[in-house]
C-alpha cells in the first residue's frame, strides 16, 4: 500500500487538498483493494486551519513515512527555515513530491525546483518566476513533471495531477475509472492550457498591454517579436523580459493561445471550413492550427466542432 501524504499549513486552501485526495480514494475503489493510505501532515502534529476556517488534524512531517509527498497550496506564508529542512528531508524519505497550486512557493523555497521545470496557478505564475529566476516556470501546463518531482496548476488541476500519478501506477484503465466516478474529464494531460483567462491578463505596464491589444488587433498578421516590441515602444530585449515579468510566459505563447481562443470560437459557432479559420486568425495552414488546439485544448478543432454538434 502506498501512503500519500498532504502536507498542510495554516490557511490551505480545502479543495487542493479534497480534490486529489478524493482521487486517490476513488481508486481504491476502482482497484478493488486499499492501494492507497491518505495522511494529513504539518510541521507540528495537532489542529491545522483550512482557508475555510475549519480545522484539520494533522500528523508530525518528521514522523511520516510515505510514498508520495504532496505540498498544499495556501496564502504561503513564509514558512521556516526548520520548516522547509522538515520537507527536504521529507522529500529524500519518499518516492515522489509533488505540488498543488501555490503549493510550489513552499517548494521552490526549500530548493527542490531549483533548475527544473515547474509550474502553478497561472495568477501567480510571474510571481514565482520573478522570486525564483532558476525556475523553468511554464504557466501554460496544467501540471509538469521533472524527474520525481510534479507540480500542477492552481485548484482543481491537483485532480489531474493525481490522475496523473494513479495512472502512472496502475495504468489507464483504472486512472480513466477513476475520473469517470469522480466526473470529471479524463483527463487533461500536462501540456494543456491553463484557464484561458491566463492570456487575458491585465498587466499592469502599460506598454505591454498595449502590445497585447496590438495583438488582437491585428492576428492575422505575422506578429513578430520585432512587430510587438515597436508596438510597446521598446527594445526587443527589454519587451521579453518585460513581457515575461508581467504574463509568467513568451509573447509566442500567448499569440499562439490568443489565435486558438479566436478559432475556438468560430469553430464552435460557424460552419466555415477549418483551413479558413486558420488562415483568419493568423495560422497559416489547419495543421498548425491542429497542432496548437491539441497543444491547448488536448484536442484537435475536428473533435471539438463534433462534440458541439453532437
Amino acid at each position: 500500500m502506498r501512503t500519500i501524504g498532504f502536507f498542510v499549513s495554516p490557511g490551505f486552501l480545502m479543495l487542493d487538498l479534497a480534490g486529489p485526495a478524493g482521487a486517490f480514494e476513488a481508486a481504491n475503489g476502482e482497484l478493488g483493494s486499499p492501494a492507497y493510505r491518505i495522511r494529513i501532515l504539518a510541521a507540528e502534529a495537532g489542529a491545522v486551519t483550512n482557508s475555510l476556517g475549519m480545522a484539520t488534524a494533522a500528523a508530525s512531517l518528521d514522523d511520516a513515512v510515505i510514498d508520495t509527498l504532496v505540498v498544499i497550496g495556501g496564502p504561503n506564508p513564509l514558512l521556516s527555515a526548520v520548516t522547509l529542512r522538515r520537507i527536504v528531508d521529507a522529500s529524500k524519505r519518499c518516492r515522489r513530491v509533488t505540488s498543488v497550486c501555490t503549493g510550489a512557493f513552499t517548494l521552490a523555497a526549500a530548493g527542490l525546483l531549483d533548475g527544473r521545470r515547474a509550474t502553478t496557478h497561472w495568477r501567480y505564475a510571474a510571481r514565482l518566476q520573478r522570486d525564483y529566476p532558476s525556475i523553468r516556470v511554464e504557466v501554460d501546463r496544467i501540471y509538469c513533471r521533472d524527474g520525481n518531482i510534479w507540480t500542477s496548476a492552481g485548484i482543481t488541476a491537483g485532480i489531474d495531477l493525481a490522475l496523473a500519478l494513479i495512472e502512472e501506477d496502475h495504468g489507464f484503465t483504472i486512472a480513466k475509472g477513476v475520473a469517470q466516478h469522480l466526473v470529471v474529464y479524463h483527463r487533461r494531460h500536462g501540456g494543456q492550457s491553463q484557464f484561458a483567462a491566463s492570456v487575458d491578463l491585465a498587466p499592469k505596464n502599460n506598454r505591454i498591454s498595449a502590445a497585447l491589444g496590438f495583438a488582437r488587433d491585428h492576428i492575422a498578421e505575422a506578429l513578430t517579436l520585432e512587430h510587438l516590441a515597436e508596438a510597446a515602444g521598446m527594445s526587443r530585449r527589454q519587451f521579453s523580459r518585460a513581457f515575461r515579468a508581467q504574463t509568467g510566459t513568451t509573447p509566442a505563447r500567448v499569440v499562439e493561445r490568443l489565435r486558438a481562443d479566436m478559432a475556438r470560437g468560430r469553430i464552435e459557432t460557424t460552419a466555415e471550413p477549418v483551413e479558413r479559420i486558420a488562415e483568419a486568425v493568423g495560422f497559416g495552414d489547419a495543421e498548425n492550427m491542429r497542432r496548437a488546439f491539441i497543444r491547448i485544448y488536448g484536442q484537435p478543432p475536428q473533435s471539438i466542432r463534433r462534440a458541439i454538434r453532437g
